[in-house]
């Protein structure tokens, strides 16, 4: 099988299309046949050695978490899947390989693909969506009356928590670059706002503020916050993550394995209420190129790069 690897951590430059003798699957693994996996910043942090305390000191090492496939075989105790069903789901961040033709992924990350939603539609959620989900649940159950704040509204997550908070029937409110102002009022994210803007002109009226991007203060946060509201905030780094022990309303998210956090927005999805667009469709074949280009140019696609085995 080939699969695209990297034999020490570094930049675009370490990563390698080769041929690799197929994994069996574990005890609770299946072995799914990709046809299509979907690229997400985290390929690439991962690849970078971002995430090494996470990742360990083993090479070589695959790329890519997001997938969509066949089931080709099933590991002792695999109880909800079998050879030929039609799945979607994660890897581990340590075990990884998306970008390939057949990849191992724990049953509990994997659910069956809804004939509503093609293949390459189906490894577009994964990571995307189930962090949206797990960012906008809170204890009290988001509807009606709730209003969602989300900084970088057209990134991968801040679109799947938008069209999730909306079909939840809260108002979402967001911003975005200036160009694309647009396509977010289209999705129904009113008030819009360009970045770098004044929290004054909302202060006080949203009960979640997920910032996406990573990139809004912690004042200009708070100040948008009802009381009693909660931030949310997904790109961690050493500071926010000694803010988000303290009391407060402040946390950092790290998306979570959930078998049915992922059927929830899968079914979503089925339904024609989340969707993530897809900017570029390329084969393995090409996967490297395409994939230096994306990391080099993060924002200028919008939207996912998939790589394809058929």
């Amino acid at each position: 099988m080939r699969r695209v690897q990297y034999h020490r951590y570094g930049g675009p430059e370490v990563m390698r299309l080769e041929s690799v003798e197929p994994p069996l699957p574990g005890s609770g693994e299946v072995l799914v046949r990709v046809v299509a996996a979907a690229a997400n910043a985290m390929d690439w942090k991962i690849r970078n050695g971002e995430m090494r305390l996470l990742t360990g000191r083993g090479f070589p090492r695959g790329m890519g978490n997001d997938f969509a496939g066949v089931v080709e075989a099933a590991g002792e105790g695999v109880t909800r899947l079998r050879a030929g069903d039609a799945v979607l789901g994660g890897t581990s961040i340590k075990g990884a390989g998306a970008f390939a033709d057949l990849v191992i992924a724990e049953e509990k990350a994997v659910v069956r693909k809804p004939a509503d939603l093609s293949y390459e539609q189906a490894a577009t959620i994964p990571v995307v969506g189930i962090t949206a989900l797990q960012a906008l649940r809170g204890k009290e159950k988001l509807g009606p009356g709730h209003s969602v704040f989300i900084n970088g509204c057209l990134g991968g997550v801040g679109r799947a928590a938008a069209q999730i908070a909306l079909t939840c029937g809260a108002s979402v409110a967001g911003s975005c670059r200036t160009p694309a102002a647009d396509e977010a009022r289209g999705l129904g994210i009113a008030p819009l706002v360009g970045f770098g803007f004044d929290p004054a002109e909302l202060e006080g009226r949203f009960d979640i503020v997920l910032d996406t991007a990573g990139t809004l203060p912690n004042k200009a946060a708070r100040a948008l916050l009802k009381p009693g509201g909660r931030i949310v905030d997904i790109v961690p780094a050493p500071l926010k993550l000694a803010r988000s022990a303290l009391p407060g309303p402040y946390q950092v998210l790290f998306g979570r394995t959930s078998t049915t956090d992922l059927d929830e927005v899968t079914r979503i999805a089925a339904r024609g209420e989340l969707r993530i667009p897809i900017a570029h469709t390329v084969p393995l074949t090409d996967a490297i190129p395409a994939l230096t280009d994306l990391e080099h140019r993060p924002g200028r696609r919008g939207g996912k790069l998939l790589i394809t085995t058929r």
